[in-house]
């Protein structure tokens, strides 16, 4: 049992194999959070809360001056009686007050993980993988009750943290505040980790000291969009990628979001992550129920690299489902950059043909084959096949595809709607808007309102039409614009501050059906590239378009920041022409293919038009691809240089058993004079000794690690090498 209660301390002690959380019951019934770091065998109450006299601080008991929730570090904090930091909730109340008081009430150990009703989670597949600790406090007055549920597993080193609120009084209530994790520290020596970006520059990497006030990251947006990650750590100084503390939280959420971390008045740190309450409120009426977004936690005492191995692995196992978990994922070429809205089924089946004779395994039919979408001006909502394009219709020419060994996959937008379409001109109060307000378009394009049940079912039956009518075993699923006029014709006046949860609760409710109904599709998730990139959206589809910009250089960047979360298995990685369409940037095809090649692999050009000498590059590429695709998708991922932090870039993949190892190193720009590089390899066994595969040289794993390997000296910009390496017992 991972989850032990010192009934005599009345101490909850929660144990992963690298780590401890604590928390106690304190006077009347409070809950103070007492550790969470390095595992500890027993806790011996070697840090006590040290209750002081502080001025300013108010005392629930008006004769004890020392106890002030002010300066208890708590487990879920409130506000208006005596706590004046972030609070954890807030429920407004008939008589206009927001305050509560939740108390402890009780608590239930058991073995096991719970469901979260119409929400994506981690999950287990034997009831002896985890363990669960439910708190339940209450409000005595208002009846609102809230079950603290963590979520402890047995083979990693992560918790999971979610908040159920039940209404067990007579009069409504309004939850304006629900967030699913906060935790206070007892000191503030420490760096925030968060990661930014825009469209085409997802996940850069931003790292800076704590200061006092309030700090974070969040998205305002309806997604959890490419701007901002529902991602926070917290490193203790010096924390590098091998050594130091990291104490991780990750929302497994789709929409609005708040992580924030708070350097309160006495240098201590409270950090909370969950919906953000700007422009949220839920209505709860006696007897219902409000469930938030599950958070991950990781502590690592192993540096960011210990870190992101704890979430690639949970992620990758225990949060993607279905046939496509553990299987390896199709290499791809793509027709987008290729024709854009302006081809037909010759040219497709064309393309579709060089790919197969390449050695690729799956053709994708990105945007226009739909509606009259000659161009992003008209046509989302309209899901029938535009037959000027496919006279023969869409089964036709996947049938064509797949005649020729390929499989057949196609694109769809299906949050969306085109003010001109069939669909918008049929039901105009399907988008999300707002009565006597202007509808603003992005793309060209409004969102349906997927917090209506009829909006849903549109989409459900829309999409299974399609994907019945051909043998389709791919589907891209992008959605290119934030939420704006965010209301909904069918919801009251005062639950129109529900619409974007609800939005997501719809989005995951049609997930959930086509994929049930379609499991032997492979769904991949797109929001303009990397804009809805997180855990939430990973349940329902494996796999997420890293970002629209296919330029290797910048890749180097985006596929580094979304490693320190996110496993490669899931980070689509295309090879693109050039010059590069979004940067406009020539690089090497060799480079272009070793960026690509250090996720889920594939291409995004048009085949027709490379000469001899780059189809032999692209089908080396391809099989050298399906040789690693094991290790790639399914190894340990370590990080050794950052192109954040100056001109080069190298990573590994390992094996489990170590036997086996890919190494990446790339070059931005040329420079002269430079020191002869040496590279440090990193995950293998110092007791092996590996074979490189070209020259045949053998060298021990202790050698590769420690003395490193001496890098050729190559001129010239955007350079990279790539090298594969297997244990062997040759001297």
């Amino acid at each position: 049992m991972g989850i032990h209660y010192d009934e005599e301390q009345q101490v909850f002690h929660l144990q992963t194999p690298g780590s401890s959380y604590c928390i106690q019951i304190v006077r009347d019934g409070y809950l103070g959070h007492l550790y969470w770091g390095r595992r500890i065998a027993v806790y011996r109450d070697s840090v006590p809360f040290d209750y002081i006299d502080r001025g300013f601080s108010p005392n629930p008991d008006p004769a004890d001056r020392k106890f002030s929730l002010d300066n208890l570090p708590q487990e879920y904090p409130g506000y208006g009686n005596g706590d004046f930091g972030i609070p954890a909730y807030q429920a407004g109340q008939s008589n206009g007050s927001e305050i509560c008081d939740l108390r402890y009430r009780s608590h239930r150990i058991f073995a096991g993980k719970p469901k979260l009703p119409g929400l994506p989670a981690t999950y287990i597949e034997r009831k002896d993988e985890a363990d669960t600790l439910e708190l339940v406090l209450e409000d005595a007055q208002t009846g609102l009750r809230a079950t603290l549920i963590y979520t402890v597993f047995n083979e990693y080193d992560a918790i999971a943290r979610s908040v159920r609120f039940d209404h067990t009084g007579s009069d409504s209530l309004v939850l304006l505040r629900a967030l699913s994790a906060s935790i206070d520290f007892r000191d503030d020596e420490y760096d925030m980790l968060t990661f930014y970006g825009a469209h085409t520059n997802e996940r850069n990497i931003a790292r800076r000291p704590l200061v006092p006030g309030i700090q974070g990251a969040e998205s305002r947006r309806g997604a959890s969009s490419p701007q901002q990650n529902p991602f926070l750590a917290l490193l203790r100084p010096g924390t590098d990628e091998d050594n130091g503390e990291v104490y991780a939280l990750n929302l497994v959420y789709s929409g609005n979001f708040i992580a924030q971390a708070e350097v309160q008045q006495y240098r201590t740190t409270r950090v909370s992550i969950g919906i953000n309450p700007f422009g949220f409120s839920w209505q709860l009426t006696p007897g219902e129920s409000f469930q938030t977004p599950e958070t991950i936690m990781v502590y690592s005492a192993q540096g960011l690299g210990g870190m992101s191995r704890v979430f690639n692995r949970l992620y990758r196992m225990r949060l993607s489902r279905g046939k496509f978990r553990d299987a390896e994922r199709p290499i791809l070429i793509n027709n987008w950059e290729a024709t854009y809205f302006d081809f037909n089924a010759d040219k497709i089946e064309a393309i579709a043909r060089e790919g197969k004779e390449i050695g690729m395994e799956l053709f994708v039919l990105d945007d226009g084959w739909f509606g009259k979408r000659d161009n992003d001006l008209s046509s989302l909502g309209d899901w029938t096949v535009d037959h000027r394009k496919l006279p023969d219709g869409l089964n036709n020419l996947a049938r064509r595809i797949t005649g020729m060994g390929m499989q057949f996959g196609l694109w769809f937008e299906p949050e969306m709607v085109s003010p001109d379409s069939e669909l918008y001109r049929r039901h105009p109060d399907w988008c999300l808007h707002v009565a006597d307000r202007p509808r603003t378009v992005g793309r060209n394009q409004l969102v349906l309102d997927l917090s209506r049940r009829d909006v849903c079912d549109y989409i459900v039956e829309a999409m299974s039409d399609i994907l019945s009518s051909a043998p389709i075993t791919y589907v891209k699923w992008d959605m290119n614009r934030h939420l704006t006029e965010i209301g909904s014709a069918l919801l009251p006046a005062e639950r129109q501050r529900e619409t974007g949860h609800r939005y997501i609760l719809g989005l995951y409710s049609v997930l959930d059906e086509l994929i049930s109904a379609f499991p032997d599709i492979l769904f991949e998730s797109c929001s303009s590239g990397g804009g809805r990139y997180d855990p939430g959206m990973l349940y329902y589809m494996p796999q997420t378009w890293a970002s629209d910009n296919t330029d290797a250089i910048s890749r180097l960047k985006i596929q580094y920041g979304n490693s320190m979360v996110y496993p490669a298995v899931s980070m689509g990685a295309h090879v693109s022409g050039v010059p590069n369409h979004q940067v406009n940037r020539i690089t090497p095809l060799d480079t272009r293919g070793h960026v690509a090649m250090s996720g889920n692999f594939g291409y995004e050009l048009d085949l027709t038009q490379l000469s001899p000498q780059e189809k032999i590059t692209v089908k080396a590429q391809v099989a050298l691809y399906k040789e690693i695709r094991p290790l790639i998708q399914f190894g340990e991922f370590y990080r050794i240089l950052s192109p954040f932090e100056g001109n080069e870039a190298a990573w590994a993949f390992v094996s489990d058993d170590q036997s086996e190892v890919v190494l990446a190193f790339f070059r931005v720009l040329s420079q002269p004079g430079e020191r002869v590089p040496i590279l440090k390899c990193k995950g293998l066994n110092p007791d092996y000794l590996y074979r490189h595969h070209e020259t045949g040289k053998v060298y021990g794993g202790d050698e590769l690690m420690y003395a490193g390997l001496a890098l050729p000296r190559i001129k010239g910009d955007f350079i990279s090498l790539f090298w594969r390496f297997s244990k062997t017992c040759e001297q």
